[in-house]
């Protein structure tokens, strides 16, 4: 495959919104391990201009990713290896070493829990069961790597079906033109709104139904989408309309979190004009992205590379940052304007560090999400011998 830079962008782009999404749910009312002093509700409002597709989008420009390993790997097997690594291993470290600080926090602010950090992952972490209803250990936000892990290990048992081979004409011609935005928004609406109402996200892989028929498809529309010209042409052509009408429900949201501050609608139909807006503005904000992608953002830069291999360090680091560096603050009381001060550059700083230390020590790559470093091979005849030997004439 030839490599998309748009979508190597529109990728860096989802995970830095990622990031300032997380710093913003110190700030607002919705659950969350640490929360400011006093929550604002008005900060519902900028939340939603990306809360309806963030996820979504991650799952589709992840899914478009794996087909671009597949086309370097050697076979299914090799896809699912090399994925597996590379999702596995961090998991396990995030969960083990990234994610209890995120837990002892919680506890410590929420509940009361009176001891020490190390005491805590010494004796209750790694419980494998429950403290005060949080389960441990547990994955916190990469709850995102778990289940691409599985939905790889989907992907990979679909190939060798035989019909597979076929699927991607069908899918040409299924999402070709206009309907790449259409179809989905219509499955939206049908599943997400229609037959499962009021379903949340669990983040619980065996009891998170609604939430898999949303990210699934996601993920195997970005694989398709890898492969489908027609389907990046008309995503193209139609990412204006795309755009206005993601701004069009967008407004609609954000005009009723004005008028009813944290959702305290009056009414059922309020309720369902809102609900209606965000899954509408769930797909077509996507469309609309994908199609900024491949009209304007199709071309590198000297910042891209780098950008693009430290995004998966910085997601599976950014949420500690933020929750300790709250931790820190909170206590000192300079309100959430100096907290949101702090946490921005303190959280951006600390995920560079996280970074560039971890890609220069070999044996933390493969724990950060990166490749390990191949060995080089010196030539057999290095350019330095070639040389030498053309300044010697006499060197047959």
């Amino acid at each position: 495959m030839e490599r998309h830079y748009g979508m190597d962008w529109l990728r860096i782009g989802a995970f830095a919104l990622l990031i300032f999404y997380h710093i913003g749910m110190v700030f607002v009312p919705w659950d969350f391990h640490i929360k400011t002093a006093q929550p604002m509700a008005w900060v519902e409002i900028p939340m939603l201009l990306t809360n309806p597709w963030r996820l979504t989008l991650l799952f589709v420009v992840s899914g478009y990713a794996s087909r671009a390993l597949l086309s370097k790997s050697a076979g299914i097997r090799g896809f699912l290896g090399n994925r597996s690594t590379r999702l596995l291993i961090p998991l396990v470290f995030g969960m083990a070493v990234v994610v209890p600080p995120q837990t002892w926090v919680q506890l410590v602010g929420q509940h009361g829990y009176g001891q020490s950090y190390l005491w805590f992952l010494s004796h209750d972490y790694f419980r494998f069961g429950k403290l005060d209803g949080i389960v441990m250990p547990t994955w916190n936000h990469l709850w995102f790597v778990a289940y691409l892990w599985v939905y790889t290990l989907v992907l990979a048992l679909m190939m060798p079906i035989p019909a597979a081979s076929r699927m991607q004409a069908v899918f040409d011609r299924l999402f070709g033109g206009g309907r790449a935005v259409v179809l989905p928004v219509i499955f939206l609406l049908v599943t997400q709104f229609w037959l499962f109402p009021h379903q949340d996200e669990t983040h619980d892989l065996f009891h998170d139904g609604p939430a898999h028929l949303q990210y699934l498809p996601a993920f195997l529309f970005g694989f398709g989408l890898a492969g489908s010209r027609a389907v990046k042409d008309g995503l193209a052509r139609w990412w204006a309309a795309s755009a206005a009408t993601a701004i069009g429900c967008y407004a609609v949201m954000a005009g009723l979190l004005i008028a009813y501050p944290d959702f305290s609608f009056p009414t059922h139909h309020v309720t369902i004009v809102f609900r209606l807006a965000r899954e509408i503005d769930t797909w077509v904000a996507i469309a609309a992205l994908i199609g900024v992608a491949e009209r304007f953002l199709n071309s590198d830069h000297r910042w891209r590379a780098t950008l693009a291999e430290a995004t998966f360090p910085f997601y599976i680091i950014h949420q500690t940052v933020i929750v300790l560096v709250e931790f820190w603050v909170k206590p000192l009381g300079i309100g959430a304007a100096g907290e949101f001060a702090i946490l921005v550059p303190a959280t951006i700083a600390g995920c560079w560090g996280f970074y560039l230390i971890g890609r220069e020590i070999d044996l933390l790559r493969p724990l950060i999400g990166l490749k390990a470093r191949g060995k080089a091979v010196k030539p057999v005849l290095s350019s330095e011998w070639i040389e030498g030997v053309r300044a010697r004439p006499d060197v047959a």
